[in-house]
């Protein structure tokens, strides 16, 4: 099995990055796999940039974004939403995280 890289991409201050970290962790321990998930403080908008970041968090498998319909999207130094459901929140669904990384493990 291929071992995937795991980064959450967060501002100084998001309520939603710690959240998002433990339940990416939950996901993993549940499934089995044992890898860090990589926080990354990311600290204006040319660092946004250069990591591909689409506000925060910004969750990235592999280096590629979770949310494959936003993976062009320009880099936005702000706070990202996740939309599922008809709703809309700062911590991604777990079903979303779940198929980026069934994704990424092939």
């Amino acid at each position: 099995m291929v071992t995937p890289g795991i980064r959450v991409l967060f501002f100084e201050g998001c309520p939603n990055a710690q959240p998002t970290i433990e339940l990416i962790q939950s996901i993993l321990a549940r499934r089995g796999i044992a890898v860090a998930v990589e926080p990354v403080q990311v600290d204006d908008p040319d660092q946004a940039a250069r990591l591909k970041f689409l506000g925060s968090p910004t969750v990235q498998i592999n280096g590629i974004d979770i949310e494959e319909q936003r993976r062009e999207d320009s880099p936005f130094f702000g706070c990202r939403l996740y939309r599922h459901n008809g709703e809309a929140r700062g911590v991604p669904p777990a079903e979303l995280i779940e198929a980026a990384l069934a994704q990424a493990l092939g």
